[in-house]
């Protein structure tokens, strides 16, 4: 079982996971993560033994040097992370690792009681995957839930997918063999582009999470770094005209499936996310 570090009791904690892996694209939904223990000052209160759910000629060990100058190994995992974000009325427990190798539904039972040992109320999984998206255009993000009234509260979908899936499923499912409200949050990265990293996926995925929890989160350099992200990717696709074509074409499909509401309500909805953070920032 994973040791807790003790701490006082966490305000209706919510649980927001991501796992570098298959469930990963780009690195997207583990960055946007990284991003939340960074701006939100997470601090790490305990961790998987990788020895029971690892291979480590798969995930290897890491060698280098701390900051006192000493040689040390560091090991693949999974560490759970706590924050108190100011100006949200919740704390925010935070799971960052790898997709275990072995024993999953062990994993899964492990993750699952220490957050409910920090008295957790619901649980956010990040997740990206390829997908036939223009970079040009927002990234799409789809948003699952397990109960259906979460499905009703925040205007999301029940999941209909069927076929192979990763830890994140399977965390997912084992949130409703528990009874654990749960959804999750997929980004979309264009395929022709999949090398990591994807900082406008992960930007989209942060403003999803600012919707759910209504808080505006700091961005940081994340909206130039995805500016400078679609430069680069217009650059690549300006000399390969196959390439320019083939973005064309995406961009065609998605323009004319795009509904004219369903546009417009993103655009409200990045907008009121917008005034919400300057006059936090005023």
């Amino acid at each position: 079982m994973i040791e807790i570090e003790e701490m006082p009791g966490l305000v209706q904690p919510v649980v927001i996971a991501a796992f570098e892996g298959w469930n990963d694209a780009a690195d997207s939904a583990s960055s946007a993560v990284d991003h939340l223990a960074r701006v939100w000052g997470a601090r790490v209160v305990g961790a998987i033994d990788p020895d029971d759910f690892y291979d480590f000629q798969v995930n290897r060990p890491v060698v280098g040097t701390d900051e006192h100058g000493h040689r040390r190994v560091s090991w693949p995992g999974t560490r759970i992370l706590v924050c108190s974000p100011p100006d949200l009325d919740r704390d925010v427990i935070l799971v960052r690792g790898i997709e275990p190798n072995m024993k999953w539904r062990q994993f899964c039972a492990e993750i699952l009681a220490a957050c409910d040992d920090l008295g957790t109320t619901l649980v956010v999984t990040l997740g990206a995957l390829l997908a036939d998206t223009p970079h040009t255009r927002p990234i799409p993000v789809t948003g699952t839930a397990t109960e259906p009234d979460l499905v009703d509260r925040l205007k999301l979908e029940q999941s209909t997918y069927e076929g192979p899936t990763g830890i994140v499923g399977v965390l997912q499912d084992a949130c409703v063999r528990l009874d654990i409200p749960a959804l999750s949050y997929w980004a979309a990265v264009p395929h022709y582009v999949a090398q990591p990293p994807c900082p406008k996926a992960t930007l989209a995925l942060v403003g999803q999470l600012e919707e759910l929890l209504e808080t505006s989160i700091p961005l940081g350099d994340l909206p130039e770094d995805a500016q400078a992200w679609e430069r680069g990717v217009d650059e690549l696709a300006e000399e390969d005209e196959d390439v320019a074509e083939y973005v064309r074409s995406l961009e065609e499909t998605r323009d004319t499936t795009d509904l004219p509401e369903a546009s417009g309500e993103a655009i409200a909805r990045e907008f009121e996310r917008y005034l919400k953070r300057r006059d936090d920032d005023g």
